[in-house]
């Protein structure tokens, strides 16, 4: 198998892995799931494998079923990578395993189990079809995203050459894809950065999913409220969810926009 880890910061190094996975019951209810390295084994830069700064020693999870219904994660990283390609902002970060390490990957497994989990019922009112094609464009929203910033060692993306600003902001650029439905021609530009916040994550995160406080930095409101009229929740905490926002409806001499917006915590 082969993966590509990324962190949303065009600071940090993306790693590129190649390994082996092995799935075995241990017991009655109890499964273990392997994950070793090629690179241990063998010199991949003759195949033009030249991405090299991590290596993936053992790793993987035990399942374990409870009598509650429930079931027991137990998810174990190992890796070495190459520390002084990290700026100093974001060493501790990786140090603490929600980078790369098996915090993430919990944490990514429960929010997919909560929204599993969600009631088939749709208090949306706009009927599962609507829910689920809303959901769609959302997560294809949030991958376009993502793509902009932590570039895939094998996308489309072209680096530009830009002169007078930082090497902290990546400007990159690409064609659409032609023949994709989703996407009009048209070239894509992308720039990104990363800073530092005085303030908590909690904090902030709650201040960027207020609607009440949006037009304070979203500069596509032009300074109006915004109002939610759909809420779709993608697990128990009100804090994973998708919203369709648009602006102040009673203020007639406006042009209303609509945003769709996804949070997840």
């Amino acid at each position: 198998m082969e993966a590509e880890l990324h962190v949303l910061s065009p600071l940090v190094p993306g790693r590129r892995v190649r390994f082996l996975r092995f799935c075995k019951q241990h017991a009655e209810g109890v499964w273990a799931v392997a994950d070793i390295s090629l690179d241990l084994f063998r010199d991949t830069s003759s195949e033009g494998f030249t991405f090299s700064n991590c290596r993936r020693f053992p790793s993987g999870c035990i399942l374990q079923n409870m009598p509650t219904g429930c079931c027991k994660v137990t998810w174990m990283e190992h890796s070495e990578y190459d520390e002084s390609l990290v700026p100093d902002l974001y060493r501790s970060f990786l140090r603490s395993g929600l980078g790369f390490g098996a915090h993430r990957w919990v944490s990514t497994l429960q929010r997919q189990c909560q929204f599993f989990s969600m009631p088939s019922e749709d208090p949306s009112g706009i009927g599962l079809s609507g829910r689920r094609n809303m959901l769609k464009l959302a997560q294809r929203m949030v991958d376009d995203f993502c793509s902009g910033i932590s570039t895939s060692m094998g996308g489309d993306w072209e680096m530009l050459p830009v002169g007078n600003i930082g090497q902290d902001i990546k400007v990159m650029s690409r064609r659409s894809i032609l023949n994709n439905p989703n996407e009009t021609p048209a070239i894509l530009l992308s720039a990104s950065t990363s800073v530092w916040m005085p303030v908590s994550h909690q904090l902030l995160f709650n201040f960027l999913r207020d609607q009440r406080e949006r037009n304070e930095w979203d500069i596509l409101s032009r300074g109006e409220p915004m109002q939610e009229t759909l809420h779709i929740a993608k697990g128990q905490s009100c804090e994973n969810c998708v919203s369709l926002l648009r602006t102040d409806v009673s203020n007639l001499l406006t042009l209303h926009l609509l945003q769709l917006t996804q949070h997840s915590s």
